[in-house]
């Protein structure tokens, strides 16, 4: 672990030693969905169906960011398989500091690298396509987003820092792109045109997407590997 990475950890567990209440409060913060998707993607949707004279073109932005969401989390995954592991911080013996963790989510951690954070890469990415159409809801969502679901994983040792900053650039460079003029068009257009040709399959099929989203398709991935084992 880097000088970066050992300043800040060291100082949030000291700081962490002090306070049983924000421990907790912390770890319940970053162990529900109610935190994290759940407050964003809503904010996606609220973009969808306000009044607005760039109506098409804030829909169009909202498909190119849900959209970057899914790139990013296939990206996280390819990064998962190919990067070389890296411990995460709770861990790791070798830095002796006592993170106040719990028991949230402990069970399924220890097998999966540190680096980059999938949480910070999604949700960075999704609050980036909600600055991008609406700058001041957009300023909060990225705040939101530092405090409420990148910092909590650091302080409780699930992330280094750098495992998280990687993961937000990551994830905003993702929608960036993705929301250029010259990408956007070719896939959220016909997607929306489609849309309104079928708008019953197409928000029954949006709904689950975003409902995935929120849950990071951790319930998938569960059955997944339960499909997995049994075979």
């Amino acid at each position: 672990m880097d000088l970066f990475d050992t300043s800040i950890q060291t100082f949030l567990t000291r700081f962490a030693s002090s306070s049983t209440v924000l421990n907790h409060a912390i770890r319940v913060i970053a162990g529900l969905y109610t935190f994290k998707g759940f407050v964003l993607i809503p904010v996606l949707w609220w973009i969808w169906f306000k009044p607005s004279q760039r109506g098409e073109w804030e829909r169009e932005m909202v498909v190119a960011t849900i959209a970057s969401g899914l790139l990013g989390l296939a990206i996280f995954r390819l990064f998962a398989h190919y990067l070389p592991f890296r411990m995460r911080p709770l861990y790791n013996p070798e830095l002796h500091l006592h993170f106040p963790s719990g028991g949230l989510g402990t069970a399924v951690l220890p097998t999966w690298s540190s680096f980059p954070s999938d949480h910070a890469l999604l949700w960075m990415s999704v609050a980036t396509g909600i600055f991008l159409v609406w700058r001041g809801i957009g300023v909060l969502a990225l705040l939101y987003t530092v405090i409420f679901i990148c910092l909590p994983r650091v302080y409780l040792g699930w992330h280094y820092p750098t495992d998280v900053l990687a993961g937000a650039a990551i994830g905003m460079t993702i929608t960036w792109i993705m929301t250029r003029d010259a990408v956007r068009t070719r896939f959220a257009v016909p997607i929306l045109r489609w849309m309104h040709r079928f708008p019953g399959p197409s928000y029954a099929v949006l709904f689950v997407i975003c409902f995935e989203l929120v849950t990071q398709f951790d319930e998938l991935l569960v059955l997944g590997r339960s499909v997995v084992k049994w075979l």
